[in-house]
């Protein structure tokens, strides 16, 4: 980890369908003195951008290389089948793969679900993009099996979704180069992982301090009276045959006057 940062902002990517707005709120909470620049890319442009140094970190959809690219997973997310309204999966509350055999399934150029093998029937040619493949969702001419995120983000009217149960999933992770693992990056992963400003993991603790109270000296108000020392008799005693005890007045007859 370095010392320092190579910008004044921190540069933070993020592919479609994540939002990342609950750590940025907690980030400028915690970071007044360094601003947050989001930098929203497509899927396919979020790895290059990261190794270019173009961004500090991103927000973006497994598998990335792991040679290159730290990442912390961060939640897995459900997919779903984007349909018409009329359609029969419209009528139930979720489907299965095989139960889309029947219907062209549309597989854009950008697809973020690793498929071992496609579901129903091709079409004639691949959607550059989610975007185009929802639009021809719309016009009746396929289905299109989505992280539900990516079908909320390009939700119509006219479409609706179901959950797919045996579809892949797709998993989100905050990723960054591991060369440059920096302070600012460090304080990040601190906020997704959901730690406090004061945790013990977290880089900006507050400072602690070795000094402890002083003790306060014990004083009196009074000099205790100083005892005698032992087998010794006191001034008068002394005086009296060291007795320690007065002896008074003569006790006797007074003498008679002549």
């Amino acid at each position: 980890m370095t010392g320092s940062e190579d910008s004044p902002a921190f540069r933070l990517a993020y592919v479609p369908g994540v939002i990342p707005a609950k750590w940025v709120r907690i980030w400028n909470e915690r970071r007044t003195d360094v601003p947050l620049t989001l930098l929203q890319v497509s899927t396919a442009e979020a790895h290059a951008l990261l190794l270019a140094g173009d961004a500090d970190a991103g927000l973006v959809r497994l598998p990335v290389d792991r040679t290159v690219l730290s990442a912390i997973p961060l939640y897995t997310e459900t997919s779903v089948v984007v349909v018409p309204k009329d359609h029969v999966v419209a009528a139930v509350e979720e489907v299965t793969a095989e139960d889309l055999a029947d219907d062209i399934v549309l597989h854009p150029l950008d697809d973020t679900l690793a498929w071992e093998s496609l579901p129903g029937l091709p079409a004639i040619e691949r959607p550059a993009t989610t975007e185009d493949a929802i639009e021809l969702v719309a016009a009746g001419i396929g289905v299109l099996v989505v992280p539900q995120s990516l079908a909320r983000l390009h939700h119509r009217k006219d479409l609706t979704y179901r959950p797919v149960t045996d579809a892949p999933a797709s998993q989100v992770a905050l990723s960054w180069p591991e060369e440059r693992t920096t302070d600012l990056v460090e304080d990040f992963i601190g906020i997704v992982r959901g730690r406090t400003v004061n945790s013990s993991r977290g880089r900006r603790e507050e400072p602690k301090t070795d000094q402890q109270p002083k003790s306060k000296k014990r004083t009196s108000t009074q000099n205790p009276a100083r005892k005698p020392a032992a087998g010794r008799s006191t001034a008068r005693g002394a005086r009296n045959g060291g007795t320690g005890k007065s002896t008074g007045t003569r006790q006797g007859k007074p003498r008679r006057k002549s």
